[in-house]
């Protein structure tokens, strides 16, 4: 299974993957995840279960591909990619992690839902990681630290600095807390050999 739905290609996958996620979607509007079945969200979907499963090992998986979906769908509307040679690349980044976090946050009963968060937080983590990894081969390689493990913890630490900034009490504008972020990231990103001049245009990324 594509790591994001916005991968797949066939529009009749894509049409029954929209109406599973989107009957998961309306029933966690009227109840808890914990109490919605599978057969639940087929009814809802108007499909049958195996049709369910030949999509999603289960309910955990579709509500992954949904939060991820949602994610990934942010950044295709924006054109984010992170390619790896300027903090501006980091930044859309950042910037769209706290602007989604922000949406989920303030909208619809998926943020209220008890088994929501540790999923989304997975989901969104494993996106930032993609988006990242697809930049590192454009960084020079050294051989102490590999891209997965630079990308792994530059999108925890992009994810939990969003996260810390969303849960914040009268927190300032997304657009204001995306340079402090950002010079909290780029020394990780730097591990990969950045180009000479990226570190020190971290600082003034968001001036």
């Amino acid at each position: 299974m594509p790591i994001s739905d916005c991968e797949v290609r066939d529009p009749r996958i894509r049409r029954t993957r929209q109406l599973l996620q989107g009957a998961l979607r309306s029933l966690m509007d009227e109840k808890s995840f914990d109490e919605i079945s599978v057969q639940d969200i087929t009814d809802a979907a108007t499909v049958n279960r195996a049709t369910f499963y030949d999509h999603y090992t289960d309910k955990y998986s579709l509500l992954d591909a949904m939060v991820a979906g949602g994610f990934h769908r942010l950044l295709h509307e924006r054109n984010v990619q992170f390619d790896g040679t300027c903090p501006s690349a980091a930044r859309g980044v950042i910037l769209a992690v706290c602007d989604y976090l922000a949406q989920a946050h303030t909208g619809g009963a998926c943020s209220k839902q008890s088994a929501f968060e540790p999923l989304a937080d997975a989901a969104v983590v494993t996106a930032i990681r993609r988006v990242l990894m697809n930049g590192m081969p454009k960084l020079l390689d050294v051989a102490s630290i590999s891209p997965e493990m630079i990308a792994t913890t530059a999108s925890w630490a992009i994810y939990g600095a969003a996260k810390e900034w969303v849960h914040t009490p009268e927190h300032p504008p997304a657009e204001e807390i995306v340079g402090p972020i950002l010079e909290l990231v780029m020394p990780i990103l730097m591990a990969a050999g950045a180009p000479e001049g990226v570190h020190e245009s971290a600082g003034t990324a968001h001036s």
